[in-house]
């Protein structure tokens, strides 16, 4: 079975202000394939409006409604998505299906060091017409794996930041050229000096954050278990209702999720219904009106049966429902004199993390007025999985603009995009 490359992905837009954008994909499926296309969107900074899956475990169709951003890059994000589905290659005008895909090598590494002179929220700033630096990395599609952030006394930022390219072309001087053009345009008069170099495996080793953290930081901030009753009101989603029926289909488990809407909702299902390597036949999702949303999904195991262990359904609920009641973690923490920001969420089997994080908690610090110390990012094993955490050291040379636990609600609405 051959399908046209450009009719792969189609993007239809709107035809009147207001409505949403159609992104619909047509192409062999596999397990995780909704996962991939729904973190590709939320790194374009989309969110999803509705949603329909239908695949006879071969082919499948997938339609998106999207909102966003008015500078969106359309054909940049079909780019991505086809890249994304397993029949497509961008070196044929015709491509087919490949039952086994070329394991890809891991991307190579890119050290990004800046030294500038220090300016209230530098690294999410805004001055004039310029982008943010967090965002501008974003739109150049660099991934930031990790980074350090630190003030000297004499005024001055060093900035390090260790970063992939989505792209792949970051060792070509265009592309260096064009990245260190967009980053001093942002900076302006403040930057002092810019490069960008390939790290090699020894010097990736040595930055490699320990798979623990402190015991401290684990326990005080992050609790991973659901609680039955909800704290504060604020830090999580109001209502999430995940129900299991195996008596309406004689081939699927049916699985209905009532929650509030929040960014990233639909790949925070996909990537959890990934890690268990669950594939879904039909699905269909919804928003209603106050932000409530509606899912319903007819999904089977690896192996083509329902699930009817009933281990294994209460296993999957009460992920689902722990993903979706606080796909984030976020606290403020005090270490001594100084005070942390604390941001984790959860990795991928893959390895992929959530797309965005650093650009909204840096976006939101700076609509707080909070400035920002240090910033470290690393992957750490908390309980019995692999997170994301970011550690933000604020800057309290003349106090805290807000009280901690208003700038913990601010972190969390905008992650949550509820700003």
């Amino acid at each position: 079975m051959g399908i046209l490359y450009e009719d792969v992905v189609i993007i239809s837009q709107p035809q009147k202000d207001g409505d949403p954008t159609v992104l619909t994909v047509n192409c062999p499926d596999k397990t995780g394939l909704g996962c991939d296309l729904c973190r590709i969107i939320l790194f374009f900074g989309l969110n999803i409006l509705r949603g329909d899956v239908s695949t006879d475990g071969k082919w499948c169709y997938i339609v998106f409604w999207v909102v966003g951003k008015n500078r969106t890059r359309w054909s940049l994000l079909k780019q991505r998505l086809i890249e994304a589905c397993p029949s497509c290659s961008s070196a044929s005008g015709i491509s087919y299906y490949r039952s086994e895909l070329q394991p890809s090598k891991p991307p190579d590494v890119f050290l990004l060091n800046f030294c500038c002179h220090d300016r209230k929220g530098l690294l999410h700033g805004n001055f004039g017409n310029l982008s943010h630096v967090t965002e501008v990395l974003c739109e150049l599609e660099l991934t930031i794996k990790k980074v350090k952030v630190s003030t000297t006394p004499d005024g001055k930022v060093m900035d390090l930041f260790f970063i992939t390219d989505t792209r792949e072309l970051l060792h070509t001087k265009k592309r260096k050229d064009e990245t260190i053009e967009h980053l001093t345009e942002i900076l302006g008069d403040a930057i002092i000096s810019i490069d960008i170099d390939l790290v090699g495996p020894e010097i990736t080793a040595c930055t490699q954050a320990s798979p623990l953290l402190p015991t401290a930081i684990t326990e005080d901030a992050f609790d991973l278990e659901l609680p039955d009753l909800a704290r504060g009101g604020t830090l999580r989603s109001d209502y999430v209702s995940v129900m299991m029926d195996n008596t309406l289909s004689p081939a699927h488990t049916l699985v209905q999720i009532m929650c509030q809407d929040h960014k990233g909702l639909l790949y925070d299902i996909m990537r959890t219904l990934k890690d268990y390597n669950i594939q879904i036949s039909y699905g269909r999702f919804t928003t209603k009106p106050r932000g409530k949303c509606e899912i319903d999904l007819f999904i089977m195991q690896a192996d083509g049966k329902k699930i009817v262990d009933p281990n294994k359904q209460n296993s999957l609920a009460s992920r689902l429902r722990m993903e979706l009641f606080r796909p984030l973690r976020v606290a403020i923490v005090s270490r001594g004199p100084d005070t942390e920001l604390l941001v984790a969420n959860p990795v991928e089997l893959s390895g992929k993390g959530r797309p965005l994080v650093f650009h909204d908690i840096t976006l939101a610090l700076k609509m707080l007025g909070t400035c920002i110390f240090s910033a470290k990012v690393g992957r750490h094993v908390i309980g019995d999985r692999e997170w994301e955490v970011y550690r933000v050291l604020l800057d309290e040379g003349e106090g805290l603009s807000f009280p901690k636990n208003k700038i913990e609600e601010g972190v969390w609405k905008m992650l949550m995009g509820w700003e």
